[in-house]
């Protein structure tokens, strides 16, 4: 990484340094984009709370604490701000009538395990997943975020970050075998 630190960062952005913050979102706005993206499925409202995020942080600068990394800061206020989004979109898209009307084309096991790209396998077995597991499944192998990081990140306990991380790999295993792989990845 070139340039001035993280943390150099964050402290000019608390003096409300426009050109800082700008850095800051060169840095990290695909990073956060994409795990938001992963959490709403949409790229308007992604790209929207990922705005949002860098505000938030334009905003809260002076609060940050330096507990966790900025990264796992930045990522725990993209998470936060997804669930909320999430929240509110299913409150206001409750109609059982349309959406019983929407056809379900989603592949069967049977279509999945034809699939000959392991990549597009496993992202599909992943969608199988709990939002809970998806994101800890997220986090730590794209992410790369340490087991303490998470927990900061989403603000749950380690112990329940590594179980629910030991529960999603042995879940995504089990998909993976449904589909036809005799050895799941993880």
């Amino acid at each position: 990484m070139s340039g001035p630190s993280d943390t150099d960062l964050i402290k000019r952005i608390a003096n409300q340094d426009q050109t800082a913050v700008e850095v800051l979102y060169g840095r990290y706005q695909v990073r956060v984009f994409r795990f938001i993206l992963r959490l709403v499925k949409s790229e308007a409202v992604a790209e929207e709370l990922a705005n949002e995020v860098f505000m938030e942080v334009w905003r809260n600068a002076s609060r940050f604490e330096g507990r966790s990394s900025l990264s796992s800061w930045i990522l725990g206020i993209a998470h936060n701000r997804s669930i909320s989004s999430l929240r509110k979109r299913r409150e206001s898209e409750m109609d059982d009538d349309a959406a019983g009307a929407i056809p379900d084309d989603a592949d069967n096991p049977e279509v999945v395990a034809q699939k000959t790209d392991k990549g597009a396998l496993l992202r599909a077995c992943m969608e199988r997943l709990s939002d809970e597991h998806k994101t800890i499944i997220d986090l730590v192998y794209y992410h790369e975020i340490s087991i303490a990081e998470v927990s900061e990140t989403i603000g749950i306990p380690q112990n329940t970050v590594k179980t629910r991380m030991f529960y999603a790999r042995k879940k995504l295993s089990e998909f993976l075998m449904e589909a036809g792989v005799d050895r799941g990845w993880p």
